[in-house]
């Protein structure tokens, strides 16, 4: 595989992403329904490589469709090197606060959010245990593709591809990536009928419309008189000696290194210890020790660095460019054949989810939640169905002036929720876990973990009035 097809691999996804952009400034459905441009991008990618122009007779190259087998290679290794990069970027460059900050302003939302997800173990396991591998034959570790895909996301999902494989479930990574995709369309559109039904029936305190949202937030495009306002970064090195963004990514590869040391470090550990027993580190992935490392290397930054280098704009926009890569190419390479073959799975693990989901905010996030409990409930719910941004998004819709604690809350939660589940740790870890020591002793443990956060949240939260 030549560097020239390398590079010329990023150009035509590059040329994708921009065809997905504007369709979705030119088609008004596609902004009504907030679908991102890096999902339309990897759909057309779909649509026209093997997987469907392919199986419909069209053999520009010969694996079909428009694209050759070498440049699809390129695009399914993208997803695993990239969630690294996503991973590490969420600490750079902010402020770590302490834990008990974070708790005071957003405990309610913390402990809903951890139950939504390790609910979704429970319902994911239960659902292997009794019916996908007895009736369809599916690995065990079926069980936990929908906290993987609907908290977790496109990034979680395709960059857990190697753990797939490692255990012998090469057809999970395919399954993961349609899941969240069900996951992010049908997040936003109930998202937006619950907020509608919120406002209708009394429950949300600020009442609010999606028909409030101004044109120009629907079509993602910022005006040209405020576009130089737009918050992007500062520039903190002087460009004739090293560019702002060289600087950044740098750190951002130092913090992937670190991740990379303490996986190494843990893998011998196993190997010394007790990998005759059980393989467990050896299935892990990079990306949530990169989020580590990002961490590391932010303290050491706070504590022994003085001058200010670290930008979190410019951060910010790293991550969303890998983010925007990995969701695009993750899709544009989704075997629908796997799909096709676990039809039946792939869709009672779909309703089975949203189900979760929807269920668990309307009866649960009322009684954990001390006030505003709609606009705290409906952005966990929208991260539970695939996105961090659906999640902000919704809260938008619902508090848009943000006279709620609701948007504060999320972005606080996040510390205490993805270095554990939605990508962090447990999730990485979920699947070696349920190979290793069966579903059953997993079921077990997440099912008392999830009553754990749940009691925690109705007789602690659910019985406070904060003012």
């Amino acid at each position: 595989m030549s560097p020239e097809l390398i590079g010329f691999s990023f150009i035509i996804l590059g040329a994708l992403l921009i065809i997905g952009k504007w369709l979705r400034v030119s088609l008004p459905f596609l902004q009504k329904i907030f679908v991102p441009s890096s999902i339309l991008a990897g759909l057309i990618g779909l649509l026209l490589g093997p997987e469907i122009l392919g199986k419909l007779g069209v053999d520009l190259f010969d694996t079909g469709g428009l694209f050759p087998d070498n440049m699809q290679k390129v695009w399914g290794e993208l997803p695993g090197l990239l969630i690294s990069v996503v991973f590490a970027s969420f600490f750079l460059g902010k402020t770590i606060p302490n834990i008990k900050k974070i708790w005071k302003i957003s405990g309610p939302q913390i402990t809903f959010a951890h139950f939504l997800s390790w609910g979704q173990y429970v319902v994911g396991i239960t659902l292997a245990v009794l019916v996908l591998t007895p009736l369809f034959d599916l690995n065990p570790a079926a069980g936990a593709l929908l906290e993987i895909s609907f908290v977790g996301g496109h990034g979680t999902a395709a960059g857990l591809s190697g753990t797939f494989s490692s255990v012998g479930f090469e057809e999970g990574k395919d399954l993961a990536v349609g899941l969240a995709t069900v996951g992010v369309l049908s997040g936003v559109l109930l998202g937006m009928a619950l907020i509608n039904w919120g406002a209708r029936k009394g429950k949300t305190e600020i009442l609010s419309s999606p028909k409030d949202i101004s044109g120009e937030q629907l079509v993602g495009i910022i005006a040209k008189e405020d576009q130089e306002d737009a918050p992007v970064g500062k520039k903190t090195t002087r460009s004739e000696f090293i560019e702002t963004f060289t600087v950044h990514f740098a750190y951002i590869g130092v913090a992937i290194g670190i991740g990379f040391l303490i996986l190494e470090g843990l893998i011998l550990l196993e190997e010394a210890f007790w990998v005759d027993q059980i393989e467990l580190f050896t299935h892990l992935p990079l990306f949530p020790l990169a989020m580590v490392g990002a961490i590391i290397v932010q303290l050491l930054m706070n504590k022994f660095v003085k001058r200010h280098i670290l930008d979190v704009g410019i951060v910010n926009r790293i991550q969303g460019f890998a983010l925007d890569l990995l969701i695009a190419s993750a899709i544009a390479t989704l075997s629908l054949t796997v799909i096709g073959e676990y039809w039946l799975p792939f869709l009672l693990m779909s309703v089975t989810a949203i189900g979760w989901n929807v269920l668990a905010f309307i009866f649960i996030a009322p009684r954990i939640m001390p006030n505003y409990w709609f606009e705290r409930g409906i952005g966990d719910f929208g991260q539970a169905m695939g996105m961090s941004a659906a999640g902000v998004l919704l809260i938008n819709l619902a508090d848009p002036d943000g006279k709620s604690p609701a948007k504060e809350g999320f972005s606080y939660k996040q510390l205490l929720l993805d270095l554990i589940v939605g990508g962090g740790i447990a999730t990485a870890a979920s699947i070696p876990i349920i190979v290793a020591f069966g579903p059953i002793p997993a079921l077990i443990f997440t099912t008392v973990v999830m009553i754990g956060w749940l009691l925690l949240g109705i007789f602690h939260f659910g019985r406070k009035k904060e003012s």
